[in-house]
């Protein structure tokens, strides 16, 4: 005699069905939650909700955001759903400034968490939580003066002509030679990134095996695993600790650790002093020691972490400006010629040597460098999360509190309401009236308030940098390997190329009249 019936396979049967049934009733019992409250939602499937092809892989997550925010087009949000959990993605630039900026208070975390045991990906200062993120921005924020970063250009202009020594031995000459562009863009940021925050020598455009080139490439190299690890950190945080996933990956935890006590130590053993990221954590590290500042300390991993994050975002940002920006241009010759013209000219009246007050003053690679950013912005999206019940101005809607919000960069950066055209490559959006005629929090590739990126400055100065000493001498154009139109990997959190960024490069000839 079975339990329920009279034969044991007939209760599996019945417990079977009664599991799934129970199962779905449970995953689905938050599904209309936003059409209950008069919004538009998406309607999602029973377990996966509206994020299917990205846990399949099929789109990246930015791509995910930026179709939700066409679908909800002359809406000012909208509902959506990750599993059981009700998402909202903001897309009225007001609201986005409540968010982002007016009603900071209300929204001062990310969404996105690292498992707290993860100390590289949870204590640095893209992921920290307040209170903790508040007592480390102040603290961080002086490496990135005017005065220090004056000092750093004088370190990248050694970089710079590594790259020029770089390229001149890669046999340019005649019709030239295919490269992959992201990568030598990469080599070239990591090794300004080695130089300004860590004092290093990283070799990585002399040294095809240089190991921060190889670690730093493990980073953002998305395989489904390393993928899907970045896509639970930012959009289901809740099953980081049951799959164990790390922010930087095992491998370059352990890599950054190791080489940030190695450099630590050297430098408190020598005395020297660089007025580097290096010496501004060993000073905090002396003055608050392993005190708890909110949920984080000057010492340990807690100390690595931020080191960790200003490597990765340093060389990645700037690397993805640079190798986009020269595809851009490599299909467009005319801009090309102009920005080169401009470049060349400026280096004609300081007698062929840069400055950092030359590099920030360039018009037309300001525009360019804007119009790439608007196209291509590194990370697609923001996301925050209500740490308070928030009622939404001149509505009846509340957001509640651990409501996670989610905000479409790339979907205003290509709205044709802000940006006629968008498909265009049009660096003229960004001239000098122009740029006045842009709508407010409608274009912010590095985020906006509080939260806005620390080191956008630095990563502006190396991408332009990086961009004269690549076009100063050398011309691009597509070649049988180049993609057009672009196509992004689906397995990306951050706007990468599916098959790379490969031109046809040639030492570029003066024409004597």
């Amino acid at each position: 005699m079975a339990v329920l019936t009279a034969y044991w396979g007939l209760d599996g049967i019945l417990l079977f069905f009664a599991f799934w049934i129970l199962a779905y009733l449970y995953t689905t019992r938050k599904f209309k939650y936003w059409q209950k409250r008069g919004i538009m939602e998406i309607p999602p499937l029973p377990f996966i909700g509206n994020f299917w092809d990205c846990i399949f892989m099929k789109k990246s997550s930015w791509e995910f955001v930026q179709e939700l925010y066409e679908r909800s087009k002359g809406l000012p949000y909208m509902g959506f759903y990750i599993f059981d959990k009700p998402f909202i993605l903001i897309r009225d630039p007001d609201l986005v400034k409540h968010v982002l900026v007016k009603d900071f208070n209300y929204f001062s975390d990310r969404y996105a968490c690292s498992d707290v045991n993860d100390r590289l990906g949870y204590a640095n200062l893209f992921m920290m939580k307040n209170p903790g993120w508040k007592i480390l921005r102040a603290k961080l924020t002086p490496i990135f003066t005017s005065g220090k970063l004056k000092k750093m250009f004088e370190l990248m202009i050694e970089i710079g002509n590594d790259l020029d020594r770089y390229l001149d031995s890669a046999g340019l000459e005649g019709k030239g030679k295919d490269m992959e562009m992201k990568d030598v863009c990469a080599k070239f940021t990591t090794d300004l990134i080695g130089t300004t925050a860590f004092g290093l020598r990283a070799n990585s455009l002399s040294n095809p095996d240089a190991e921060f080139r190889k670690f730093g490439h493990k980073i953002f190299d998305y395989d489904i695993g390393r993928g899907f690890e970045l896509m639970s950190i930012f959009f289901m945080p809740g099953i980081v600790k049951t799959i164990r996933a790390k922010f930087f990956g095992r491998e370059v935890s352990n890599f950054l650790r190791g080489i940030f006590w190695e450099v630590i130590n050297e430098r408190i053993a020598s005395g020297t002093k660089r007025n580097d990221l290096i010496d501004l954590l060993i000073e905090l590290r002396k003055t608050y020691g392993s005190e708890d500042l909110g949920g984080f300390k000057f010492d340990g991993d807690d100390l690595v972490a931020q080191t960790a994050i200003f490597f990765s975002g340093g060389f990645e940002t700037s690397s993805t400006v640079m190798s986009f920006a020269v595809y851009e241009l490599a299909l467009q010759p005319d801009l090309q010629t102009r920005l080169r013209q401009e470049i060349l000219g400026a280096l004609d009246k300081n007698d062929g040597k840069l400055n950092y007050d030359t590099v920030i003053a360039l018009p037309y690679l300001d525009m360019v460098v804007s119009e790439t950013l608007r196209k291509y912005p590194p990370l697609g999206f923001l996301d925050r999360v209500a740490i308070q019940d928030y009622k939404v101005p001149n509505s009846d809607l509340i957001i509640e509190k651990g409501t996670p919000i989610m905000i479409s960069m790339t979907g205003m950066h290509y709205d044709p309401q802000y940006f006629p055209n968008p498909d265009k490559f049009d660096p003229e959006r960004f001239n000098e009236v122009n740029k006045r005629n842009i709508q407010s929090y409608v274009y912010f590739p590095f985020g906006e308030g509080p939260h806005v990126c620390i080191g956008t400055r630095i990563g502006l100065l190396q991408a332009k940098l990086g961009l004269i000493h690549l076009l100063k001498g050398y011309e691009y154009t597509p070649s049988e390997s180049t993609t057009i139109p672009m196509r992004f990997d689906p397995k990306g959190l951050t706007t990468t190329s599916l098959d790379g960024i490969r031109l046809n490069v040639r030492k570029y000839v003066q024409n004597v009249a």
